[in-house]
This record gives structure tokens, sequence and C-alpha cells, in this order.
């Protein structure tokens, strides 16, 4: 079969199959992007097996479809950073704060002590990167799907959703600050790659001092036009281009100039770049979802593989939601709001395997990890709709219980 047919024919199966999968996890509580990035596990090796996954995605297809993930991605990205402005929320800020910070270093440390304990058994050759790796990935929180539970289970007006989108927000920059870091000590032992990462500094002070207020001056406060909008979206995978080629990775460049349109006055330009972005990313990022779940097989894990599924679904999870229930009964938020506020942060999604992708492709991990950690990435993830459907149940049974008077008889006989 001709390479285009076999393309235009693996869009159509990806589109077709993550859509479905994501109206089935909605219909059993889970978010759909559980469902779409199940997509790529259930086509890939470890479910069809290698021969028929063969044939479905040949080898010679594979970087094409890939090409068109790695441009989803990358307006997703921008998006990410474009919404970074809009996070504003800030309620309880000194909780919020302390909730943020116990999230990421907790996960983060623990995740780096994990990394010396495994290492040896992956063959890892930058073992720094390798463990600031792992830490980072542990340390993630997937704010678009936390934004999605939130909504979902109608917690966007409460102050325990606020708080939540705000300490996931922190989160996110910082799992963007420290995979830049990471991405930097991976790169040491490549001079010409460590000599152009340099100019990553005058690159944002670019964005920073010119491209900004140059924006500013020349579109503020003006109706957002078709030009315009191409323009900025061209100007977005310039970026990315760039910190591609200087050895960052793309995802950063895009992200960045995102971050970079200014927020007051430029509300029109922002709506339509959204309006722009948001059906070419619902198609070509379930390509990416896809092209990264064929890469995950647990069948050649063995016995020592599977412990460490085992000992990093309980690191990631100890870490993150046992930090932030923590650090959030300590600043006296109920135990109820704070089951609530741990398992969304606890949830990784979209963000995490972004992040892992980045490691594999950099070579700081290797398949195995990577298939073990996008695993955790879902179980994790998972875990919110069910906590939050259960805290729900419980808190409206003990509302019936008070209105039907149970709770007054019961409190006189004590």
């Amino acid at each position: 079969m001709p390479q285009t047919a076999i393309v235009l024919f693996d869009l159509a199966l990806i589109i077709v199959a993550a859509r479905l999968l994501g109206a089935l996890a909605r219909r059993v509580g889970q978010p759909p992007v559980i469902g779409e990035l199940a997509t790529g596990i259930l086509l890939g090796p470890m479910i069809l097996g290698s021969h028929l996954t063969g044939v479905l995605f040949p080898s010679d297809v594979r970087p094409l479809l890939s090409t068109l993930g790695t441009f989803g991605l990358a307006l997703f990205m921008f998006t990410v950073g474009l919404d970074l402005g809009h996070r504003r929320e800030r309620p309880h800020a000194k909780a919020a704060s302390a909730i943020s910070l116990v999230s990421v270093a907790l996960p983060f440390g623990l995740g780096v002590a994990l990394a010396a304990f495994i290492a040896t058994g992956h063959a890892a050759e930058n073992k720094l990167a390798f463990a600031l790796f792992l830490g980072t990935a542990m340390s993630v929180t997937a704010f678009p799907v936390l934004a999605r539970i939130i909504t979902d289970h109608n917690l966007q007006h409460t102050a325990i959703g606020k708080m939540a989108m705000t300490c996931a927000a922190v989160d996110d920059v910082c799992a963007w600050s420290l995979l830049t870091v990471v991405t930097i000590v991976a790169g040491t032992k490549q001079p010409a790659h460590s000599m152009m990462i340099v100019l990553a500094i005058p690159f944002l002070l670019l964005i920073a001092l010119a491209f900004r207020p140059a924006l500013r001056k020349l579109l503020g406060g003006r109706a957002a036009t078709p030009a315009m909008t191409c323009t900025l979206l061209a100007c977005a995978l310039c970026s990315a281009a760039f910190t591609e080629w200087i050895g960052l990775h793309f995802i950063f460049g895009a992200f960045i100039l995102g971050a970079a349109i200014p927020t007051l006055g430029f509300e029109g330009q922002r709506e339509a770049l959204n309006r722009w972005t948001g059906p070419i990313t619902a198609v070509l990022l379930p390509v990416f979802f896809t092209i990264s779940g064929l890469k995950v097989d647990l069948g050649t894990l063995g016995p020592n593989g599977f412990v460490e599924l085992v000992l990093i679904i309980l690191v990631a999870v100890v870490g993150k939601f046992g930090g932030a229930w923590a650090t959030a009964r300590l600043a006296k938020i109920s135990p109820r709001d704070s089951i609530t506020l741990a398992a969304l942060v606890n949830t990784r999604g979209l963000t995490e395997l972004i992040v892992l992708s980045v490691g594999l492709e950099l070579a700081i991990i290797d398949q195995a990890i990577y298939s073990i950690m996008v695993v955790m990435a879902l179980v994790t993830t998972a875990m919110a709709g069910p906590v939050l459907r259960l805290l729900h149940r419980t808190g409206a049974h003990k509302k019936e219980l008070l209105l039907s008077g149970v709770g007054t008889v019961d409190k006189n006989q004590n």
C-alpha cells in the first residue's frame, strides 16, 4: 500500500479510536484524556503484538506520524503558555504556596532517592540527569487534566477547586523549570549543544525586553485578525524551532512564546489563538498520544521491572498525594477537602507524557522506565475520579442524615 494511503488510514484510525476511548473513559467517570492516552497502548505491541502493530504502523510511516504529533504538541504547549496569564486565582495564598512547594519538593526528593536505587539496572550513562529526571517526572501535575476533572465534578467555583488550580499552576511552572535544568544537564556530555544552550539567555532577554513590549505596542487593544493570528502562530513555531536547535527542546520555545503574549488588552487575540489551535490540537494530540503509547511494552520487563513499577507508583502517590494531604492538614484545611486537594494535584496525565517523551528522546531514560512511568501516569490520573466520587457520596450521605434528623437524634443520645 502507498505510504500516503497508510498515513491517511492511520490518522483516521487514531482519531476514531481516541474519540471512542475518550467517550468510554467519560462513561466510567474518568476524564477523556485517560482514554486518549490509552489509545497508543491498546494499538501497540503490548496488546496487538509486534506483527499486527507493525502492519498498522509500519516503521517508515511512524516518523511522518511523529512529525504531525510534534506539530500538535508544539501548538498545545503554546496554548499552555498562553493560558498561564489567566491563572489568577489566589485563594488562601499562603496555604496554596506551601502545598505547592511540598507537593513538588517531596516527590522530587523521593524520585531522586529511588533513581539512585534503580539506576544500575538501567545502564544510565548520565546518572545525575537520570536522577533529576525521575524526580522531575514524579513531581509533575497535569494542569489541563486537573482543570477538566474539577469542571466534571463541579468544583470550579469552590474554594478547594480554586486552590487546586493555583497549586497546579505553580507545579506546572516548577515542572517546566526543572525539566529545563535536566535537559541542560543531559547535554553536558555534548560540547556543541552545551555551548549552544548558552544562547537561551539572550533568547529569553529578547522575548522579554523586545518581543513582548513590541507586541503590546503594535497590537494592544486591537481587534484580532486572521493575519495577526497566523503571524503569532508562526512566531510560536519559530521559537519552538530555535529552542530545539540549541538543544533545549521545542516544547520550551512554544511555551515561552505563549507565556510572553500579554494579558491585559489581548483578550481578543488570546480567544482567536485558542479558537484556531483548539481544533488542530484536538486532532493531532491523539497522534502524539498514540506514537508515545506504541513505545510502551510491559511484556519485556521481567520480575524486577514489575517491582520497580510498584515502587514508582508508591513513591509517586506518597510524594504527591501524601505531601499535599499532610500540608493541607497542617494548614487546617478540613480532612475531606485535604483529600480532595491531594487527589487533584496527584493527576499527571498529558504533562507527564510530554516530560517522559523528552526523557526518552534525549536518552535520559530507557524503554523500560518509559513504559513504567507511562503506566504510573495513567494510574495516578485515574485515581482522582473514584476518590472524588467517594468523597461526594459520603458528604451527600451525611447531609441526608442531618436533614432527616438522624444526626440530631445521635447527638441527643450522646
